[in-house]
């Protein structure tokens, strides 16, 4: 199952970077007019449910893109087919494709690929993650001063507004801030040491199920805001030695910048 989402994510990749030196002249938008999607996510998507339903026939399949295929057993797929569309775009390195598995006792395996700097993360349940096969691990740091820290905003206007303001409250209390644009992407920055943690609202399983698996297979902690269970609604993965005091900054500026 691994080497098939490595391999799938490799040509999906390929596909995509592709199809962008050629040029992007078809972008449309979804929930708002800055969550953008191109022809480039649907191709990709495409190809890798097709090559997913060739080999495991009875395995489920959910795409961000709206592609998917309702199996028999418990495997369940999640495909992002290019994470951070708008850096794709732009031609910033910061995209990915993202391939991960779930069973009944939860994330399987994950390949998330890079096509522009030619990286291929992996990880599968209780074996380990790796960078282009070498083995991986997270940072040590224990001082949350010295912290580098990522983070992602929400495409609606107002919800960004309130999370610019507690990026205030956290700023002034660690090393720094970071903003990649691909939550697969920060995930496995922090499980191969470029990033001490990430933090972000409002995601969905296709855009953490590969990357959360790779850095908890890395030796990161992962949580919601408070420490509780992981959900999508609320992401946070650190080094384990950064994990309490940076949810602490998080849960007191949620109190201070709330939701409406």
């Amino acid at each position: 199952m691994l080497a098939l989402a490595q391999d799938l994510a490799r040509r999906a990749g390929v596909l995509a970077r592709t199809g962008r030196s050629d040029g992007i002249h078809e972008v449309g938008t979804k929930l708002t007019d800055t969550d953008m999607v191109t022809k480039f996510d649907r191709e990709a998507e495409a190809m890798i449910i097709a090559g997913l339903r060739s080999a495991r026939p009875d395995d489920s399949i959910i795409g961000e893109e709206g592609g998917g295929h309702r199996g028999s057993n418990d495997v369940e797929w999640h495909v992002d087919p290019i994470d951070g569309t708008t850096s794709f775009m732009y031609g910033l390195p910061t995209w990915c494709v993202s391939i991960g598995a779930r069973d009944a006792e939860g994330p399987l395996v994950g390949a998330v690929y890079l096509p522009d700097l030619d990286e291929m993360f992996a990880a599968q349940r209780g074996a380990g993650a790796t960078l282009n096969d070498a083995p991986i691990r997270c940072s040590t740091l224990t001082d949350v001063s010295k912290a580098l820290v990522a983070t992602g905003f929400s495409y609606t206007p107002a919800h960004r507004t309130v999370q610019s303001r507690r990026v205030t409250e956290i700023i002034h209390r660690i090393r720094d801030m970071r903003r990649m644009g691909a939550a697969a992407v920060d995930l496995c920055f922090v499980a191969c040491g470029r990033l001490d943690a990430y933090f972000e609202e409002n995601l969905h399983t296709w855009d953490i199920l590969a990357a959360e698996l790779i850095a908890r297979e890395a030796g990161a902690r992962s949580g919601n805001f408070a420490g509780g269970p992981l959900r999508p609604a609320e992401v946070l993965v650190a080094t384990p030695g950064v994990f309490d005091a940076l949810s602490g900054l998080l849960t007191d500026a949620m109190r201070r910048h709330p939701h409406a």
